[in-house]
C-alpha cells in the first residue's frame, strides 16, 4: 500500500510503499486486547501489602480467662476480628505480570499498525528534526492538526526535536525499539518517520 510522505511544514515529500504484512492486516480486537493487558499487567506495581496475624505487634498473652466471662474464647489480640489485629488473606507483594509469547507480541504490534492505517490515522513524515525551539514545533504540529499524536522515529531520536517537543501537550516521541501496542492505540494519530518505517519493517519481519 502506498502513502504520501509529508514534511513537518506540511509540504509533500513523495510517497512510500508500506509492507502489507505490517500495515494491511485486518485488525483483530482480541489480539490487541491480550497484548495491551499483558503490557498493563507488567507495568502494575504490585507493592500493596497488609500485615497478617503473625506480623502485627501484640503480646501473645491470653487476653482473658477461658471460662466464666460469658464471651467467646480468645487467645490473642492479634486475631483478625479485633481492631488492630492481623488482616486475613489480604494483599501481599507480588507481580501481576504474566507471560506472552514473543511471536504473539510481534503480531499484536502488526495489528496495531494495521488498525491505525485502516482508520486513516497513520501519517508518514520525511524526518523528525528541529532546532530545539518549542514554539516553532508547536506551531507546525497545530497546523498539521495533531492533537494527540505519537511520533516513532528510527533507531535514535533527534536531540533537538526531543528537546523542542517536551512541553507540547499530547505529543509523544519514541525510537523504533520503544514502539508498543498500548502507546500506539492510546493516541489519535500515529506519525512515522521514513527511518521509523524502515526500522519497524526490519524489526517485525
Amino acid at each position: 500500500m502506498k502513502l504520501d510522505v509529508i514534511k513537518l511544514d506540511g509540504g509533500k515529500a513523495g510517497n512510500i510503499e508500506l509492507d502489507a504484512e505490517l500495515f494491511g492486516l485486518e485488525p483483530r480486537a482480541d489480539i490487541l486486547h491480550r497484548v495491551v493487558r499483558w503490557q498493563r499487567n507488567n507495568a502494575q506495581a504490585g507493592t500493596h501489602k497488609v500485615k497478617t496475624r503473625s506480623e502485627v505487634d501484640y503480646s501473645t498473652k491470653k487476653i482473658y480467662r477461658q471460662k466464666g466471662t460469658g464471651g467467646a474464647r480468645h487467645g490473642a489480640r492479634s486475631a483478625p476480628i479485633f481492631r488492630g489485629g492481623g488482616v486475613y488473606k489480604g494483599p501481599v507483594v507480588r507481580s501481576h505480570g504474566h507471560d506472552l509469547p514473543k511471536k504473539f507480541r510481534k503480531l499484536g504490534l502488526k495489528h496495531a499498525l494495521s488498525a491505525k492505517a485502516k482508520a486513516g490515522e497513520l501519517v508518514v513524515i520525511e524526518d523528525a528534526a528541529a532546532e530545539g525551539k518549542t514554539g516553532a514545533l508547536a506551531k507546525q504540529v497545530a497546523n498539521l492538526g495533531w492533537k494527540r499524536a505519537l511520533i516513532i522515529d528510527g533507531a535514535t531520536v533527534n536531540e533537538g526535536f526531543l528537546k523542542a517537543s517536551r512541553n507540547i501537550e499530547g505529543l509523544d516521541i519514541l525510537p523504533s525499539m520503544g514502539a508498543n501496542v498500548y502507546d500506539i492505540l492510546r493516541r489519535d494519530t500515529l506519525v512515522l518517520t521514513k527511518a521509523g518505517v524502515e526500522a519497524l519493517e526490519a524489526r517485525l519481519k
